[in-house]
């Protein structure tokens, strides 16, 4: 037989819908308590322990102590990304705004113009990024993940991004990312992440607090709009 990834055992994880439940409440990439979590997927304390212990031990999820409570979030983006993918294709992206998003305490319009997919940016904004990158050849498709060219690792480097850093981190460089609430992917793997810590850093977005949205400020239109001039 033909050696192949045990996709089988991650679909088994999630077959299970108070699993589902529980996972997609962390999708803000939030760390919960375990009573919160089992409100979260209507059911018991005890069950929601079991439902943990399974997803912790499967690599979905990640605990950690805060005192005498253990939290749960989310393992890492690759995860994250996973199942935003999952949820895109289960709600058909080819249908539009898929009928069920994560709860943000704000307005549709706004969870699908800019916010966070677990540690890189989405929405609107992110997907018309990654095509003005790709477009003016900043980035090139490799199979599955994306590589930066000369001229993007230049530009890239002058936009003031850790090349090297990113480059160089034990995950993907760069990948499409299935888009939520759009048709077309915007950027994840390690630089979705360093262009995150830029926006953030150089005060192009804001986020809102206990969110996924963020806001965009009047110095990031300015260079959002430069950005996607590039293309």
């Amino acid at each position: 037989m033909v050696d192949m990834p045990d996709i089988p055992r991650v679909a088994r994880l999630l077959a299970d819908v108070a699993r589902t439940r529980i996972v997609w409440a962390l999708i803000d990439g939030s760390a919960r308590p375990a009573g919160e979590l089992a409100f979260h997927a209507g059911i018991s304390a005890q069950s929601a322990s079991a439902h943990l212990m399974k997803l912790v031990g499967g690599g979905l999820l990640a605990a950690e102590a805060q005192g005498r409570h253990r939290y749960f979030r989310i393992a890492n983006a690759e995860v994250a990304c996973m199942i935003e993918s999952m949820a895109a294709l289960a709600s058909g992206m080819e249908l539009g705004l898929p009928q069920c998003l994560p709860s943000t305490g704000s307005s549709t319009q706004a969870f699908m113009h800019a916010r966070t997919c677990y540690d890189h940016l989405a929405g609107e904004i992110a997907v018309s990024v990654l095509a003005s990158m790709i477009k003016a050849r900043w980035l090139r498709r490799k199979d599955t993940e994306l590589v930066a060219t000369r001229l993007g690792a230049q530009q890239l480097r002058a936009l003031g991004i850790d090349l090297d850093s990113a480059q160089g981190e034990r995950r993907v460089f760069a990948r499409p990312c299935a888009d939520l609430t759009q048709r077309h992917p915007h950027l994840g793997g390690a630089l979705g992440t360093h262009m995150l810590k830029l926006y953030i850093d150089q005060s192009w977005i804001e986020r809102m607090p206990k969110s996924r949205l963020v806001s965009v400020t009047p110095k990031g239109n300015e260079m959002f709009r430069k950005l996607l001039a590039l293309g």
